[in-house]
This record gives structure tokens, sequence and C-alpha cells, in this order.
């Protein structure tokens, strides 16, 4: 029978546990792919979760006990599965000061990104505090709920500048025929974006950072993908009244360079 885990601290989670997530403890997470026991950018899994938590409880789980905890969970679960670390401040929410972080650590089924290509809503909102990975966030559910009634497949956010920023989960990027262009706004660096733009560098692709605005894509960009955990891209063929190529060459070469980062043991 396949299991997979829900663990505290690097044991089975208890009700109790759970109960301090889901009721209020301020919490943020980083989600990943797990193949053959092995994963892609786990340097930056750990940083991500090390800064965040420095921002919101003022203290961090050493990065030893986090490879623990995910060895931990692993040992209990299939080769390959998709993998969420969440770390909380247990303790009166509402209290100023916050106990020491606790982990936990859920794995479940390998995930698939969509196919694509993907229209996406441009709206308008900015995220809080949008270097952290937060728990919650319950108005990206809300554009995607509402995008999806427009007859997209998800949104993508406008700044109060009207610059691009990210999507509701994914991180954008655009081609402009010769260098991959990241834009430039208050966003969370997303993992794959971080892990495929290192990679780029290797393969000696040119990349540049830019303020992005809806309603001139189409006189530059020659393609354009979203990214996250799921997938190094996803071609997008529209956002807002703006279609753009499909760019194929374009989802080949971040594929090419998700490859390239080597899968470790945590």
């Amino acid at each position: 029978m396949t299991t997979y885990a829900v663990h505290c601290n690097g044991r089975d989670a208890t009700a109790e546990e759970l109960a301090a997530v889901a009721f209020g403890s301020p919490s943020h997470f980083t989600a990943m792919q797990v193949r053959g026991g092995l994963i892609r950018g786990l340097d930056l899994h750990l940083t991500r979760l090390r800064n965040a938590s420095q921002e919101l409880f003022g203290q961090a789980t050493p990065d030893d006990e986090i490879r623990a905890h995910l060895r931990a969970a692993l040992a209990v679960s299939p080769a390959d599965v998709s993998l969420r670390v969440l770390v909380h401040a247990p303790g009166d929410p509402f209290a100023a000061g916050a106990g020491e972080p606790e982990v936990l650590i859920r794995t479940a089924s390998a995930g698939a990104p969509p196919s694509g290509p993907l229209a996406l809503a441009a709206v308008a909102h900015e995220r809080f505090q949008p270097a952290v990975k937060h728990v919650g966030e319950p108005a990206k559910r809300f554009f995607l709920r509402q995008a999806v009634a427009e007859g997209c497949d998800d949104a993508v956010f406008v700044d109060r500048e009207g610059r691009l920023s990210e999507g509701t989960v994914w991180n954008l990027a655009f081609w402009d025929g010769t260098a991959v262009v990241w834009p430039v706004a208050g966003m969370l660096d997303g993992v794959m974006q971080s892990l495929v733009k290192r990679q780029l560098a290797q393969l000696g692709v040119e990349q540049r950072d830019a303020e992005v605005r809806v309603g001139g894509l189409a006189g530059w960009a020659r393609g354009a993908v979203v990214l996250n955990s799921r997938a190094p891209a996803v071609a997008v063929h529209r956002i807002g009244g703006e279609v753009l190529p499909e760019a194929p060459d374009f989802v080949a070469l971040l594929h090419r360079a998700h490859e390239a980062e080597p899968l470790v043991a945590p």
C-alpha cells in the first residue's frame, strides 16, 4: 500500500500540532518535486525557509535539522512525490512574540503541470511581504477563480506602477528573441526561477531584468511562460488582451536549463 508522510519535526504529526496551523499560527512554506528520493535546488529551498523564518519569527531552524526532517519523511514515502515544507510558530497568534519554529512536512502524489498554452487575466494586486511564501493568501485563489470564470486559465498580477510581477502560484519569464527577460517588481523569487536562472548562466544564455508592462508586449515579446515548482516552463499565449507566440524553442530552453540542475539527496 502506498503511504505518504505528514510529519512534525521529523515524526508523525499529532492532531494538536496540525490544529495549531489550521487555526491561525503564522506560517510559511516551500514546495518541491522529489524524484527518486532526490531534489533539485535544495540549497535554494533551504535559503528560502531560513530567510522567511528570520523575517516572520526572528529565528530559523538550522539547515541540518530541515534536511534530517526531509530524510525522515522521504523514508516512509514513495520515491517520486510532491513535498511541502511548512514552518510555523506555535503559541498565541495575536502575541508579538513567537515560540520556536516547528517544521511540518507533507508528501503527496507527484504533481503534473498544466500542458498550456495558458491565457492569463491581468489583475491589479500586490502581495503583502512578497518575498515570503505565506500560507493561505486567499487573494490568489480569489483571482484564479475570477480568471477562470472569465474564460482564462489563471491570473497574473499588475502592481500600482503598471508592472507585471507574478502569477497566483507562478513566476513569469519572457523571450525577446535574444535574451530571457525577467520582470522587475515586488514578487516572490521562486526556487524554480532561481534554479533556471543559474543554469541559463552556465549555458551562456543571455538574461536581463526589465520592467514589463501590459499594453506593449506584442511589440517585443517573442514568447512568454510561467514557471513554478511543478514546471520550468508552461507556454503562455495571452496576457490580458495581448496575444503572444507560443515559442516552443523558448519553452525547450528552460526545460533544458532545469534538467541541467543536479538532483541531490537531502
